[in-house]
């Protein structure tokens, strides 16, 4: 299966719009002669929020008139997305360990956007020598500066509504920030994995992995204030296992 996700936006959005990844379901490329077992099984499972939920910052973007005036009312951070019943999106889910053979990497492209002064997707996965579109769709300078530590990094200025370029990451990595350094609030996080099981949770919390052969895995869950959590599973074939995470507040 192939992750693949679409981002949007280099800066702050409305709160209506500041919405989380809808990554919630990763997409298996065929693996390789190495994986013995047919991919039959899945891990779904749905992630929560425990505890009074901490407020999102408001973001002021009075320094780019662009950047207010895209919005009518007041942006703040994404950095908890959390439903009425503590559904938590926004969250990366992957498989940490346990896999067995090698999995090409896909050719289809994951965008990044950069929209309304806000990056687009939040949260989001993608392979090894995937292609990674970014794109700037405001009309004012953006900029795109990834911190990997495992793949060149690289700094881009984008200063033309329109402009697309493409770039790659050379080895896994969970997570790579991005940063701006023309708007110091926006920020995303990549997940870069080298196999295709991987999903962020939506506004609903959910995530579905798989298929996948058979197996024990190591399954991780990351948030970028909340930290991770881990889970061994073991999944049979043809099976569907739900696999529940619940974060509680950082101390």
């Amino acid at each position: 299966m192939t992750g693949v996700f679409v981002i949007s936006g280099c800066g702050g959005g409305s709160q209506e719009s500041a919405k989380p990844s809808t990554q919630t379901t990763s997409t298996a490329a065929k693996p390789s002669a190495e994986a013995a077992k047919p991919a039959t099984a899945r891990l779904t499972g749905h992630v929560t929020f425990q505890g009074q939920v901490p407020k999102n910052a408001p973001i002021k973007m009075d320094a780019d008139p662009v950047c207010k005036g895209q919005h009518s009312t007041e942006v703040v951070t994404q950095d908890y997305i959390v439903g009425g019943a503590g559904e938590l999106g926004n969250v990366f889910v992957y498989v940490k360990s346990g896999l067995k053979g090698s999995f090409p990497a896909p050719t289809d492209t994951v965008v990044f956007d950069q929209k309304g002064c806000q990056y687009y997707p939040h949260v989001f996965g993608m392979r090894v020598n995937q292609p990674l579109a970014i794109l700037n769709s405001d009309p004012t300078l953006h900029n795109v500066h990834p911190q990997p530590k495992n793949s060149a990094g690289f700094n881009l200025g984008m200063p033309n509504q329109g402009m697309r370029v493409t770039k790659t990451f050379s080895a896994p990595e969970v997570m790579v920030k991005i940063k701006c350094d023309v708007h110091s609030w926006m920020n995303a996080y990549a997940g870069v994995l080298d196999h295709p099981f991987f999903g962020v949770t939506g506004a609903d919390g959910n995530f579905s992995i798989g298929p996948l052969p058979p197996g024990t895995y190591e399954l991780e869950a990351w948030h970028e204030k909340l930290g991770t959590m881990t889970q061994t599973v073991t999944v049979a074939e043809n099976e569907t296992k739900n696999i529940p995470f619940a974060f509680t507040a950082a101390k």
